[in-house]
């Protein structure tokens, strides 16, 4: 069930610039992000927060993005309201060169301190398959190993992560890229 009581929470599928080459500044708009809003509700005007963010010039860290929502679009048009179920796309007032060619896929989008926490670093429950799936020979998983580098799906996110402890059913992983999501 979806809950539009709740605080928003939108998982970030795609984010463009719907700007065309060459418009004049004074007509130019801001970013839009397009995804799925699972929880809670999203009006025109309401700010923002976008996690993990954009990533700092040094240090590799992200901050995160406030906004303002400036436009709301659904499969039946744009709308003053959206609540949880099917894709929306965000009209934002983030500068459209932060969110071209999908560069905010993975993030959380809702209202400012309500979002999940940001992790570089997991610890993993593991549940492995006895054998490959979708192979044509029956390709034995082997045990997840110390130094090995996995590819996670978290939401929206795929990213790749490096394996720093590796136990029987439990593994800890270095993120490249953090992700905002839920324990």
């Amino acid at each position: 069930k979806r809950d539009p009581a709740a605080n928003a929470l939108m998982h970030v599928l795609r984010s463009f610039d719907v700007n065309k080459p060459g418009i004049d500044i004074s007509s130019m708009v801001g970013g839009v992000l397009g995804g799925s809003l699972v929880r809670g509700r999203l009006h025109f005007g309401d700010e923002i927060e976008i996690l993990p963010g954009l990533p700092e010039e040094k240090g590799g860290k992200f901050s995160a993005v406030t906004t303002k929502v400036e436009s709301l679009g659904t499969g039946a048009g744009m709308a003053q309201e959206v609540g949880p179920g099917g894709l929306v796309a965000v009209g934002t007032q983030l500068d459209p060169s932060v969110v071209k060619a999908d560069l905010m896929v993975g993030s959380l989008l809702g209202k400012p301190g309500t979002l999940p926490p940001v992790w570089s670093h997991v610890k993993l429950d593991l549940q492995l398959f006895e054998s490959a799936v979708g192979s044509t020979e029956l390709v034995k998983v082997e045990k997840v190993r110390k130094e090995e580098v996995l590819r996670l799906n978290v939401g929206t996110a795929s990213v790749l992560a490096t394996v720093t402890s590796a136990r029987e059913s439990t593994a800890e992983l270095e993120l490249r890229k953090p992700v905002a999501a839920e324990a």
